[in-house]
């Protein structure tokens, strides 16, 4: 898990804080993808910070489809993804406990 300043300034830990504090998940993993897509559009040539893989159960995602439960996701991590040079790609693994 990358814990150090990246070029956008967003770490897995920061993402796995916010998602810990709005979704109160029983299981979450967050991955920096990023240095796998150097090159790439959306990549700000640190190799971190802006490709993550979130993977994610909550109570909350009880009796939802998945789409709303992504939704929840995206919705709590907003203001990373909104930022100028923010996340860039997030792919969720989600699932209900």
């Amino acid at each position: 898990m990358t814990t150090a300043p990246t070029g956008t300034g967003i770490t897995a830990e920061a993402l796995r804080q916010r998602l810990q504090d709005r979704l109160a998940p029983s299981r979450l993993e967050v991955l920096d993808e990023s240095a796998a897509h150097l090159g790439h559009a959306g990549q700000d040539g640190t190799g971190a910070g802006t490709h993550f893989r979130v993977r994610i159960a909550s109570p909350l995602f009880a009796g939802r489809p998945q789409v709303a439960c992504h939704r929840l996701v995206y919705d709590a991590l907003r203001d990373f993804i909104d930022r100028d040079h923010g996340v860039h790609a997030l792919a969720i693994e989600s699932a209900q406990t």
